[in-house]
């Protein structure tokens, strides 16, 4: 069992990794192996409507970060996607990212438990968090929850680390997604069937 947690910041061992870490621990101490991918600095490139993946199952755009990205998603039983606060909004670029991935390789994701993770100086936390856990619910994820929303506080590593209840959050979701995991794979019911989409629009 694996769960693969996204660095959404460009800071490689900043905020965010502090706190994906401390989610690490915790499901490492149930047995889950984890991996951290970090999306680096580089511009990334945002989706531009093609609609080549409905054909392909994969974004026609060939670059390195989505199609490693794509590989890694391939073997994993859950996903965290973290990100510091940018102007009460998750940073640019990982949405980018996640909009070509999500739309292109949903069916990689479905079923698997998502949960989201944002760091920030003091606030926006909220509204970052809520736009990560559309991803989750647009594609049949169970989202996991700890015993508050999924944030920490502050300005650099050091003072995350200060941030005890921020860290113990981190812990809770870690044991709450490996309790998940392994009871979805101890389960005997079968996962539900998606019906055929239906796709509504209201101006003719």
């Amino acid at each position: 069992m694996k769960v693969l947690l996204i660095n959404g910041s460009p800071h490689k061992n900043g905020c965010t990794y502090t706190a994906l870490c401390e989610v690490s621990s915790a499901l490492e101490k149930n047995n889950i192996e984890t991996e951290i991918f970090h999306i680096g600095k580089k511009p990334v490139q945002g989706c531009i409507a093609c609609g080549k993946c409905s054909e392909t199952g994969k974004c026609a755009m060939n670059d390195e970060l989505y199609n490693d990205l794509f590989e890694k998603i391939k073997d994993i039983d859950g996903i965290v996607l973290g990100s510091p606060v940018y102007y009460a909004g998750p940073n640019g670029s990982l949405c980018a990212l996640l909009d070509r991935l999500f739309f292109s390789a949903s069916y990689l994701l479905s079923n698997k438990p998502g949960a989201a993770v944002v760091s920030c100086r003091r606030g926006g936390a909220s509204a970052s968090f809520d736009r990560l856990n559309k991803y989750f619910t647009i594609n049949q994820m169970p989202v996991v929850s700890s015993q508050y929303w999924n944030s920490v506080h502050g300005n650099s590593p050091e003072e995350v680390k200060q941030d005890l209840e921020g860290l113990q959050i981190m812990r809770t979701l870690g044991n709450n997604m490996s309790w998940l995991i392994k009871s979805m794979k101890d389960s005997k019911h079968e996962l539900p069937k998606r019906e055929e989409g239906i796709a509504t629009n209201f101006i003719r």
